[in-house]
């Protein structure tokens, strides 16, 4: 009888212990993804495009030099990383100047391949932290697609909070671990 006894207390115990470590972010839908620039996605890559892949815009994102960089390098004048809020994975609109420059640049060359690397700070679970991880590389991914770039030139992956970019403990370093790294190969 004691035996069962522990088995139940065991397994109310293992429940209570999951529903403890769950957030309010549902991480099985995907980021939401807009062009709230009242141009049309893909429109201002093909606009100004000079003879060297230099786009001219007129909302004011700088071009890109697609032709100076060989293949893995990346662009040189664009920020490779886009950050994220706590416990969230939605593109900020902030980072949508630095995803058109780079789609412009993947656009130029359709032989170029990038990989989103996902990361988390360090708060919360393993597994957690690679979901989280991973739908903040696909978030950028879809942001990346639907600025004309192929989804055969994409890779996301997830590292959660294994690769942490500053490893102090304060809001800072978890501000700057809440990323997707771009890593051109």
């Amino acid at each position: 009888m004691t035996g069962r006894w522990q088995l139940g207390l065991a397994g109310v115990l293992a429940a209570a212990l999951l529903a403890g470590c769950g957030s309010s972010v549902k991480l099985d839908e995907g980021a939401p993804v807009s062009d709230r620039t009242g141009v049309p996605v893909g429109a201002a890559g093909a606009a100004g495009a000079g003879a060297a892949g230099n786009a001219i815009d007129p909302r004011g994102v700088n071009g890109v030099q697609a032709g100076a960089g060989q293949l893995g390098q990346p662009p040189q004048n664009l920020a490779r990383v886009v950050y994220f809020d706590y416990d969230d994975f939605s593109v900020k609109s902030e980072s949508m100047s630095t995803l058109e420059g780079h789609a412009r640049f993947l656009n130029a060359d359709r032989q170029r391949r990038v990989v989103l690397e996902g990361h988390t700070d360090e708060r919360g679970g393993r597994e957690y932290n690679l979901a989280l991880g991973q739908k903040r590389a696909d978030a950028v991914r879809r942001s990346l697609t639907l600025l004309g770039v192929t989804d055969g030139q994409i890779e996301s992956v997830s590292f959660g909070k294994e690769k942490p970019a500053n490893t102090g403990a304060d809001e800072e370093a978890f501000r700057q671990n809440r990323r997707v790294e771009l890593s051109y190969r």
